[in-house]
């Protein structure tokens, strides 16, 4: 059992009790106190002369404390003295970066292996650290005033899982909780993520439900509001561009609350808490819609029409003097804007919600920004806007073609069809001359050929396209290099000989060459089922 301190009002009745005769052990028994205890006080006012008189007359507080202090009575045993006492000085200095008891062990296990405490000691010896310290005034909670319409503080608690009816499946689940400064009045609503879309169209849903939009916001560091949180006075916070968006539309401020502060949103985590402990217990595995039911119901009904502990006062009562102190919710609705870094991959894409956009291809390794709204998706590079994309098409990627480089950008397409189109453009010839190429290997493809050879003749103009194809015709030509040479060498411009060709890939018969029935002649050889003798 943890040792009871002795209060000097304890000391007194202890001198009291002896004065009036009653002996120690009764003493020590009516004083909840041990024997030993009892002793070591008794010891220390004996020596002080206050121990013995009428019991009408009791010496002062002050006295008491004297005594016992000259004495030493309140020093702990031997026994009870920490087993870490000597890493003192290391915990305080830890104490002072706002570390806690488990974060100060991992970081003495961190830099000194040997570090022999438990969480249990090194919990007890800062506890006696702060008893010994004292209150600063850092540590004293000033409690303020918030006027009518001001502010709205905003927090998620975790639920557990819950089946989500739009995918019958289990889900992690949080509650979303929105706590007016002044009334106490509370708003909240199951969620299944903590994105930054949820988070946005939480925040019109709760403006909406209220009426209007209170003065300032005030959220705690998730990554949805906040990107870089303020751990010092000379540190910056940096907001979602996102959040931002939304507070200029609505004409409100954001204030986060500070990293490891969680007293500064006092207001809201009670509210997690109350909401937790009522109705959001034990949930795991029911329908969501039920339990936002049983939510709505309890906040409508109980959490926004009890008297509330602090205020004294039945918060929609109070609701009903705030709302004439919101800004009015603006001429429109609210369109969601999503703002989100991305880096250029090397195919000169980015990637949002799973599907790649292009970019202009000497972006590559760069990150800009996206914006997205429910229709459209723009990238913005050093302020300027780079690339317009819609958002909604078929498959998985949206790519302009002027965004690749001017001569690779032909290369994505890997359909035969595509091929002869473009070589059809350029005229009969041209066309005749890829077919060929295509079949002329059945098993290697000549995509790459074809690709070669296509995006080459449409440097040229047409006749000239024209003629170096019926040329490599002529002599059966397929090969990308041959076909170069011919415009290279400005042989497209020569005549064709008059002379038949042969075509390519067949030979002449040989000029001593016999046909088979020839040869059956001359052995004797009639094709029947035996040969001849």
């Amino acid at each position: 059992m943890a040792r009871r301190r002795v209060s000097m009002d304890r000391l007194l009745e202890l001198v009291r009790l002896h004065r009036l005769g009653v002996a120690p052990r009764e003493v020590a028994r009516l004083l909840e106190m041990s024997p030993n205890t009892e002793r070591r006080y008794r010891g220390a006012l004996e020596s002080s002369g206050l121990y013995d008189g009428p019991a009408a007359e009791l010496p002062s507080l002050s006295e008491l404390k004297a005594a016992v202090g000259a004495r030493g009575a309140t020093v702990l045993p031997t026994h009870q003295r920490s087993q870490i006492e000597g890493w003192r000085p290391t915990i305080e200095k830890l104490m002072e970066g706002k570390l806690r008891p488990k974060g100060i062990r991992r970081r003495l296990l961190e830099e000194h292996p040997d570090f022999p405490g438990t969480y249990a000691q090194v919990k007890r010896l800062v506890a006696t650290i702060r008893r010994a310290r004292g209150v600063r005034a850092e540590d004293v909670a000033i409690p303020v005033e918030t006027a009518p319409g001001q502010v709205v503080q905003l927090d998620f608690g975790y639920v557990g899982k819950l089946v989500d009816p739009s995918t019958h499946t289990l889900r992690k689940a949080w509650v979303f909780v929105a706590v007016l400064g002044y009334s106490r009045a509370m708003w909240a609503k199951i969620v299944f993520d903590q994105k930054v879309t949820t988070w946005i169209q939480l925040h019109v849903e709760l403006f909406e439900a209220l009426g209007g939009v209170p003065q300032v916001m005030v959220p705690d560091n998730l990554k949805a509001a906040v990107i870089r949180a303020a751990f010092t006075p000379k540190d910056e916070t940096a907001l979602n561009r996102s959040y931002r968006e939304l507070a200029r539309h609505y004409g409100c401020r954001i204030d986060p609350t500070p990293p490891y502060s969680p007293q500064k949103k006092g207001k809201v985590e009670s509210g997690v808490k109350y909401l937790k402990t009522s109705v959001l217990q034990d949930r795991h595995g029911q329908d969501a819609q039920q339990v936002q039911r049983l939510l709505s119901d309890l906040v409508a009904n109980e959490a926004n029409q009890r008297i509330h502990g602090t205020t004294r006062r039945i918060p929609q009562e109070l609701l009903a003097h705030e709302v004439g102190e919101f800004r009015p919710l603006p001429g429109t609705r609210y369109e969601p804007i999503l703002w989100r870094k991305a880096k250029v991959h090397t195919d000169c894409h980015v990637q949002f919600d799973k599907r790649l956009f292009s970019v202009p291809w000497r972006l590559v390794g760069r990150e800009v920004w996206l914006l997205v709204t429910s229709t459209s998706l723009y990238v913005y590079a050093d302020d300027t806007r780079v690339a317009t994309h819609a958002l909604h098409f078929r498959g998985s990627r949206s790519t302009c073609e002027a965004h690749l480089p001017e001569h690779r950008r032909d290369l994505r397409h890997r359909s035969r069809e595509h091929w002869e189109k473009r070589a059809d453009r350029m005229g009969e010839q041209v066309g005749g001359l890829v077919r060929e190429i295509f079949d002329s290997d059945d098993v290697l493809s000549q995509l790459r050929t074809v690709q070669a050879v296509v995006t080459y003749l449409e440097e040229f103009p047409p006749h000239r396209a024209t003629a170096a194809a019926k040329r490599a015709r002529f002599y059966g030509i397929t090969g990308y290099g041959a076909i170069k040479k011919i415009l290279v060498k400005g042989l497209d411009m020569e005549p064709l000989p008059t002379a038949v060709m042969q075509v390519s890939g067949q030979l002449d018969a040989p000029h001593f060459a016999r046909d088979l029935s020839q040869l059956s002649l001359l052995s004797g050889w009639t094709g029947g089922e035996h040969e001849p003798h």
